[in-house]
């Protein structure tokens, strides 16, 4: 029996980490973690329901809740199997929604409604195949993954026929690199030590913390002052050895010829890459501080800011990044991200996806661990972000050891938060918030 989706909610959920500087760098000096959260409830009997988030700083999330509301009359009352049947038109029919798409087209609030709303669906449908959701993709063929891919715009880098050259390419072994997640896990590196916001001591202790644990990757948000990041970089170094890989993420506060200058100051201490050294929209801006930087071995890392398939293309066509950070929810949820993980293959470039907002985590380790069975087949230079806070809040939350993401067995997108978090948490009225609103 079709299972119909009876109602869409949407839940204002807010987390205070700017009270510990918890998620602090130099643009987002306090930032209060939040999701624009929706549940796809329906009249399965089982109880069957989507759970879908949005990733926002705080302000700003109730706009967010808004658009998914605005959004939800084209999810309400469709069946899942309607959906399924072709879920590359259910993507154009959310983010090409009929004068919708005028305050978009395809970005900023309305595309991270749509993010919420398509995630949400696609959680519904894994659960629904009782599948995590790398599984669910895993198993789709190469024709089936290819209709669900918005191709419009790209196609002047990707075209389908190509699309499905890449993924049958690796068809035949994608089951000895599922095994393999499952035994070892995907590579990650923290960022949960580098906040710009913690004292000096605070990073040293959380980096011996992060060797003690088994992390080989470590990144420290840098970016407001120079002669702070170059202490607190040799303080990082220092600690984490030579061995041990270095990133520095500038939150987008640079101009280009400063992000030049600065990273030439910053490079004795051997960073990996620079993330978001300037505005997120400047693909030549990119290109040049790449070809800037390159002869220092150091790469440019972007894409938690790309608001869609058509930056990544331009970044990746004009050789301006190395490490492709494709975020589950900036983009405009699974589809769109298939279209940039197909593109970064046909451009040789990793992925490397950004986390560490709540949900983050959970979400692309989905993502991280489908693209190395389906689409990559390769972990060279690819490792996915984690950070420590606020995992507790959901029903199936991340696990990490030794640095690595485990493979998440539980059916969905491992997004759905617990009821007792929803309302805890939620905004403005929610008794965290109340008590916070006292003191």
């Amino acid at each position: 029996m079709p299972s119909t989706i009876t109602d869409v909610t949407a839940f204002d959920v807010r987390f205070p980490t700017s009270l510990e500087a918890d998620g602090s760098d130099a643009m987002n000096e306090r930032p209060d973690y939040s999701a624009a959260y929706v549940i796809l409830g329906t009249d399965d009997p089982g109880g069957l329901a989507g759970h879908g988030l949005t990733f926002t700083s705080g302000r700003g999330n109730e706009l967010c809740v808004a658009a998914i509301e605005s959004l939800a009359p084209l999810v309400a009352g469709r069946t899942l199997e309607s959906l399924v049947e072709d879920l590359g038109a259910f993507w154009t029919s959310l983010a090409s929604a009929q004068q919708l798409r005028w305050v978009g087209p395809e970005k900023g609030i309305i595309h991270l409604a749509t993010a919420a709303l398509v995630n949400a669906v696609w959680d519904l449908y894994a659960k629904s195949e009782r599948k995590p959701l790398w599984k669910l993709l895993a198993d789709m063929s190469p024709e089936a993954l290819v209709r669900c891919i918005p191709f419009r715009y790209i196609s002047d880098l990707l075209t389908p026929d190509e699309a499905l050259e890449i993924l049958r390419r690796l068809e035949p072994t994608r089951a000895l690199r599922e095994a393999e997640m499952l035994a070892t896990g995907y590579p990650a590196y923290t960022t949960s030590s580098g906040w710009l916001g913690y004292p000096d001591e605070k990073v040293r202790r959380l980096c011996r913390e992060g060797i003690a644990a088994g992390w080989t990757h470590f990144k420290l948000k840098v970016g407001r002052d120079l002669a702070d990041d170059l202490r607190r970089v040799g303080i990082v170094r220092e600690e984490i050895g030579p061995e041990r890989v270095l990133m520095v993420d500038a939150n987008q506060v640079w101009d280009v010829d400063q992000a030049i200058a600065w990273m030439r100051e910053l490079a004795p201490a051997r960073p990996l890459w620079i993330e978001e050294p300037t505005s997120p929209d400047d693909v030549l801006g990119h290109a040049r501080i790449a070809r800037a930087l390159e002869p220092l071995g150091i790469g440019v890392a972007t894409g938690e800011h790309a608001h869609n398939r058509v930056i990544f293309k331009q970044l990746l066509q004009a050789d301006a990044i190395a490490f492709c950070q494709i975020d589950a929810c900036r983009l405009g949820g699974v589809n769109e991200v298939l279209a940039v993980l197909l593109m970064a293959a046909r451009t040789g470039v990793p992925v490397c996806p950004h986390a560490g907002g709540v949900g983050l985590c959970e979400y692309v380790q989905h993502l991280a661990i489908f693209d190395y069975i389906a689409v990559s087949g390769s972990l060279d230079g690819r490792v996915v972000e984690y950070v420590d806070h606020l995992h507790e809040h959901f029903v199936d939350p991340v696990v990490v050891e030794r640095g690595r993401y485990r493979a998440p067995l539980a059916p969905g997108y491992s997004i759905e938060m617990k009821p007792s978090s929803l309302a805890e948490y939620a905004y403005p009225d929610g008794p965290v918030w109340a008590g916070l609103a006292r003191v």
